[in-house]
């Protein structure tokens, strides 16, 4: 039986109030007109082409592999035709477009127990059906390679992102499926698989009655729901140390594979945003375009950016783009690309601000409608104590951005790198004054260490 292991408590943080917060109604649509699986949205995967354009596929067969690890599949979430290749700079391919069928055909792989499963058969499961690629790792925040044994493994059951999905409202009448997911996981490592639930929050069912695990309770801000955070105060990942890490909807995919036997890649998605006339969750299939999804939200009069994500980490992507291969969420926001009057003078009862800067800090409660505006330009990188105050581990954030400017690898490994990924920095970001572009320089690093050592 599980039960609640430890309590987290995290200090510094900052909740980032916006309107535009989905209403726990979950609508459905038709199949969108076409899906997409981005190799881009893939940390250091390079694609080996598997099927031709015009080739008909189902549901689980795959597109492309990775040409360093050939074992990783990566498959349709749908059954359909090929219709497009898309390729970029250097014949690089950026998507793969494919046509749905109106009545989706799987693939079947059998269904499965994971009790009665070796450590060796769920991994040929999960990569035979392309259900693989939802494990990730730290370091590196890459996909797990399936030859490594992970020390533990994290599931972050709540998002502390601005108007984040509610991932409790989504699992609800899923739990047999998620358990079966969990089973598998269990398998994978032979430490703790570790369910984490948010203090403050009400948890579902769902997670609560999940068996086999170490639930343990977090509180505190964003991001309080990073799992990167969460790792860092459980079971913090040194040099040569492996941790997996998997979100709670992909923990009901690899259910879904066991008890189904088919890549099921159903997906909840959050349409959010001050921008959405009527936000709310939405039944869909990972990779679709997400023009279907807001047009019948509705959006506002006005110049909008589409987020596929959330407003710290997502991607801007256009009406006929599609969502990331990871996203469950959906965001629109003002352009904001029109002057302000006064500016930084004026008295700011509607702007969002850290400090007191504004008046605005007088009605801590309120939503904001916030749009891209960045308020300026990258100046010098100076000493302001703001990343300090948002960023919970224990590592000395400008410091560690610093010695990656400089690529000092050793310098890096000692300030932490092996720990966080660009999530883990994003709130820096955001309250920074000097406008550094804290998540690029963070990938940046990893790359470079995964250089070093590949």
């Amino acid at each position: 039986m599980s039960k609640t292991v430890q309590i987290v408590r995290v200090k510094k943080g900052l909740n980032i109030k916006l309107a535009g917060e989905a209403e726990k109604i979950l609508a459905s649509l038709p199949l969108t007109e076409s899906f997409a699986i981005q190799p881009p949205n893939f940390i250091g995967v390079t694609p080996q082409l598997l099927v031709k354009q015009g080739e008909e596929v189902k549901a689980g067969t795959p597109l492309f592999s990775d040409k360093k690890n050939d074992l990783v599949k990566f498959c349709s979430p749908v059954s359909g035709e090929v219709v497009e290749i898309v390729r970029g700079e250097k014949r690089s391919i950026l998507e793969i477009r494919i046509l749905p069928d109106k009545v989706i055909d799987y693939v079947p792989f059998g269904t499965a127990d994971p009790e009665t499963l070796s450590r060796d058969q769920i991994i040929l499961a999960l990569l035979k059906s392309g259900t693989w690629p939802f494990i990730r790792q730290r370091p590196f925040g890459t996909i797990a390679d399936p030859k490594d044994k992970p020390k533990s493994i994290f599931i972050s059951a709540f998002d502390t992102n601005p108007l984040a999905p509610d991932n409790s409202f989504i699992v609800t009448d899923n739990g047999d499926d998620f358990q079966t997911g969990l089973n598998a996981l269990r398998k994978l490592t032979d430490g703790k698989v570790h369910l984490n639930i948010h203090a403050d929050l009400p948890a579902s069912e769902v997670f609560m009655n999940s068996r086999g695990v170490q639930i343990n309770t977090i509180s505190g801000p964003h991001p309080a729901g990073n799992v990167g955070v969460q790792i860092h105060h459980i079971d913090p990942v040194n040099k040569g140390e492996v941790v997996w890490c998997v979100a709670p909807q992909d923990v009901l995919i690899i259910g879904r594979l066991l008890n189904h036997g088919k890549f099921d890649a159903s997906r909840v998605v959050a349409v959010t945003g001050s921008q959405v006339k009527n936000p709310r969750y939405y039944k869909t299939i990972l990779g679709g375009v997400v023009k279907g999804l807001v047009e019948d939200a509705g959006l506002k009069e006005g110049r909008n950016r589409i987020i596929s994500g959330n407003v710290l980490t997502g991607r801007k992507i256009s009406s006929d783009g599609y969502l990331d291969f990871y996203a469950t969420q959906l965001t629109v926001i003002p352009e904001g690309n029109e002057p302000e009057f006064m500016g930084w003078m004026s008295p700011g009862f509607n702007k969002l601000s850290m400090s007191r800067t504004f008046f605005s800090w007088l009605t801590p409660n309120r939503k904001f409608n916030a749009n891209t505006n960045l308020h300026g330009e990258e100046r010098p990188f100076v000493v302001t104590g703001q990343y300090e105050a948002v960023f919970p581990m224990d590592i000395y954030p400008v410091q560690l951005l610093k010695s990656i400017l400089i690529e000092d690898v050793e310098l890096m490994e000692d300030l932490g790198i092996y720990e966080v990924v660009e999530e883990d920095f994003a709130l820096c970001e955001f309250v920074c004054t000097s406008k550094i572009e804290s998540q690029r320089i963070i990938r940046k690093g990893l790359d470079l260490i995964r250089k070093e050592f590949a």
